[in-house]
Order: structure tokens, then sequence, then C-alpha cells
């Protein structure tokens, strides 16, 4: 039987050391494809991106600015009429919303070993309870955003008079930043709120 390791077993470091012909022999993609989400998350890829707090807290602030960004979508599609240019900025927006924010939550996924993003069979007690702390503080923010939605919509319904009406594409442009935000607060407060490991001790 041969010492070598299975894809399976190897750290991320081991896995770009690797060379093509040594990748192949462990079983190549086709080996790769058959790692579940949780063997993914563990592979820790790109450690410099997330490997302190602080990095990990940018992070999260690239998370944010991604979902404010779709925020201020939603608000130019209000305010902006597609033939006076409108459309060119809200296309611009949305393009470097997905550039911002694909990286981020993918690095916020693997920084957190999952926390969010796995089914809770694959976490130990100690995430699961992290998880419901920064499900919660995410809960009660998304409240407070769709009360200011709530008093926005409100207020220009009573200044706009009988006729008015809110925009089809600000309807759809206000779900798709709701729907962002829900799925990926929770993960950005878990990024936020993850501590730096502690250190060995030393004799």
């Amino acid at each position: 039987m041969s010492g070598r390791k299975s894809l399976r077993q190897m750290s991320w470091a081991e896995l770009k050391r690797m060379s093509w012909a040594e990748f192949r022999q462990s079983g190549g993609w086709a080996e790769f494809r058959k790692m579940n989400r949780a063997e993914v998350m563990q592979l820790d890829m790109m450690p410099a991106w997330y490997a302190t707090r602080e990095r990990r807290r940018w992070l999260a602030g690239a998370g944010i600015l991604s979902l404010a960004l779709q925020w201020l979508n939603a608000a130019v599609s209000w305010a902006v009429e597609p033939d006076g240019g409108g459309g060119w900025i809200i296309l611009a927006l949305v393009a470097i919303t997905m550039v911002v924010y694909l990286p981020a939550v993918t690095l916020m996924n693997i920084a957190t070993r999952g926390l969010v993003e796995l089914a809770e069979r694959h976490l130990d007690e100690r995430q699961v309870g992290e998880r419901l702390r920064a499900t919660t503080i995410a809960h009660r923010i998304t409240t407070g955003l769709l009360a200011a939605c709530f008093v926005a919509a409100v207020t220009a319904g009573m200044g706009g008079g009988d006729d008015y009406a809110v925009p089809e594409r600000t309807v759809i442009m206000l779900t798709v930043a709701l729907a962002m935000t829900h799925f990926v607060l929770p993960l950005i407060v878990s990024t936020w709120r993850l501590p730096d490991p502690l250190p060995d001790d030393e004799e």
C-alpha cells in the first residue's frame, strides 16, 4: 500500500505545492469533486486574507460595502429615469457589487469554516451557538432596514399624491437588496466577531 495521502487528507498548502503529475496521481479533479462542502471549507485556502482579526474585519467590511452598493442601486433606480442614463448607472453598480461580493463571501465562508453555510450536523456545539448569536444580531439589523424601507415608502407616497407609484425596477432592486442582506448579514456578523485562536501555551 502506498503511503501517499489522498486529496481529502491534504491541507491547502500541501495542494499548492503539488505538481500537476502528483495531483493526477492523487485522483485529480475526479477526487476533488467528491469532496463535500464541509471538507472544502477545511482546506484553509488563501489564509493570508483572513489570518488575523483585523483582516477578517476588512473582509466583513467588503461584504458590507457590497450590500451598501446594492441598496444604493435601489435608491438610484428610484431617483433616476432609465432614459436619462440611469440604466447604465444601475448596470455599473451591479457589476461593481458582484466584483466585491463574490470573493468576499467566498473568503468569509472559508474563514468561518462554513459557520453559516454548512448544515448543523457539520458544526460543533460552539459553532452552533455562534451561528445562533450571529443570526440574532443580523435579524435585528434586517428588521431595522425593513422599518426604514416602510417609512421611506410611506413618506414618498404621502408626498407624491394619489397617483404616485414606486417604479417596478425599484421594487426588483429592493427585493434583491433585502434578499442579499438576509442571506449574507449573518455571515458578515460571524466574520466580524470571529476571534483569533488562542496562542499555544509556552512552557
